[in-house]
């Protein structure tokens, strides 16, 4: 641990230091401790929010039912051989599915 002051980095403004030089170290810990817990915060509030960005799907479909989610797609499942519309989404690390209709044999 050096002797001297620490020097403030240049993009802190002038009255924040001030404030800081004047303060206890029991109140620069604590600012410490909380300046960290808010960067983290600010940070993981930023990247949930880029996230929901990018997820963010533009159009609803008319058909797709309140409980399901927009991002959800629509597969086929054949079921002792008939074969079912089902919406599928990711949950986690499951897939959710919830039945759509089922497959016209004309289509």
């Amino acid at each position: 641990m050096s002797y001297e002051p620490p020097t403030p980095t240049a993009n802190l403004p002038t009255e924040i230091v001030n404030t800081l030089n004047e303060s206890t170290p029991e109140r620069l810990r604590d600012v410490a401790t909380y300046a960290k817990a808010l960067a983290e915060y600010k940070e993981r509030e930023a990247r949930l929010e880029e996230k929901a960005d990018e997820d963010e799907v533009e159009e609803r479909p008319d058909d797709l039912p309140a409980d399901v989610p927009a991002k959800a797609t629509i597969t086929i499942k054949e079921i002792n051989d008939n074969r079912y519309y089902y919406w599928q989404w990711r949950e986690g690390d499951s897939v959710t599915s919830k039945y759509k209709a089922p497959v016209n044999s004309d289509e």
